[in-house]
């Protein structure tokens, strides 16, 4: 492979130098894929800077859904997009099992209570949509709570969006194999086993019902006004950069200098 003058000035960098000396054999095209990852990543994350600017500036209220299997990289891509940006503007909500009194309530009542604030982004690891996939594959809810969230979900939706506030839904998309890797990955590391859920532990079992559950999800929930960007998140890499396009591209901005 020839290298350019900007691949040679990329390999020559402070980044670039990183990542040659990273693997005790040196492998240039390895270190300059790396290193123009890396670079990218730097670029979107500077522009998810400047969105929040302007969600700070005008107030705005923006709502980033991830949904997807367990082991798909909900977690590290929601890292990815919140690392640069200023931490008391923004919220991660990843709620615990409901309690006695939530299971009383109306289903969507303490999801409401996480909802942005004004000049706020709030990015759900999972949300509602666990009553659409998880819960009734692990038979946490009864089939007539299930109808009854798929009839009133777009309605719901519809409310959030116009109280003027940006929603985005996320679904990331792995493959049984790949979940499989991830899991073995998981159970060898000890820092990571902590993830490991007894819901985890038969997701490979339950992946027929997990697929059935989901393309009913994308046909009733899949509406113009709160579409579904589906997101191939095999390559954890990649994926993470087109998550973040995808939330720059989806939410008009406007930067001011």
């Amino acid at each position: 492979m020839e290298f350019t003058e900007e691949d040679l000035e990329i390999l020559n960098s402070k980044l670039g130098l990183r990542y040659l000396m990273a693997d005790k054999k040196v492998q240039p095209k390895k270190a300059l894929r790396r290193s123009r990852r890396e670079l990218k990543l730097r670029d979107l994350q500077y522009q998810m800077i400047k969105l929040q600017e302007w969600v700070i500036r005008d107030r705005k209220k923006v709502i980033v859904i991830f949904e997807g299997r367990d082991a798909a990289g909900k977690g590290g891509a929601i890292r990815r997009l919140t690392a640069r940006i200023n931490p008391r503007h923004f919220r991660i909500v990843a709620l615990d099992k409901p309690t006695q009194d939530e299971r009383g309530q109306m289903y969507f009542q303490r999801y409401v209570r996480q909802l942005p604030n004004p000049g706020e982004i709030v990015f759900f690891d999972r949300s509602w949509y666990n009553r659409a996939i998880v819960e009734p594959v692990n038979g946490f809810c009864t089939e007539e709570e299930y109808e009854k969230f798929m009839g009133q979900v777009n309605d719901f939706e519809r409310m959030v969006i116009e109280s003027n506030t940006h929603l985005l839904k996320i679904y990331l998309s792995i493959s049984k194999d790949e979940q499989a890797r991830r899991f073995k990955d998981i159970k060898k590391d000890p820092l990571k086993r902590w993830k490991l859920t007894p819901v985890d532990a038969r997701a490979q079992e339950l992946w027929d019902e997990y697929s059935r559950y989901k393309d009913r999800m994308f046909e009733v929930t899949n509406t113009e006004l709160a579409p579904w960007k589906v997101i191939v998140a095999n390559d954890k890499n990649r994926a993470r950069l087109e998550i973040i396009q995808y939330v720059l591209d989806s939410i008009p901005y406007e930067i001011k200098e």
